[in-house]
């Protein structure tokens, strides 16, 4: 038998990262439904969600070719997954946060 973890990784990390959207969901159905200009919060953006994003492409670089070229720290390849847990909730909540009106 041969096992692909890759398909177990994504699962890992586009879970958490839907659940992050969900949370969020409520809120931003309420502002839509507010005759305002839309606008995107760009700082938040680049202070929050590009970080969690490197976070979250560390945890899936160890099963790529990439893996000989980039150094990836310790704490990402040994451990739980709760790291990438995490940032994958703040990350997909952010993203719909950034979304202001």
């Amino acid at each position: 038998m041969k096992f692909e973890v890759m398909p177990v990784v994504l699962y890992g990390i586009i879970f958490p990262f839907v659940i992050g959207l969900l949370l969020r969901l409520p809120k931003l159905l309420i502002e839509m439904r507010q005759n305002k200009h839309w606008t995107f919060d760009w700082i938040k953006f680049i202070a929050i969600a590009i970080p969690t994003l490197c976070v979250i492409a560390m945890a899936i670089l160890p099963y790529t070719a990439a893996a000989e070229f980039i150094k990836i720290p310790l704490i990402m390849m040994e451990g739980t997954p709760i790291i990438q847990t995490i940032t994958g909730i703040v990350l997909g909540y952010t993203l719909l946060d950034c979304l202001k009106k």
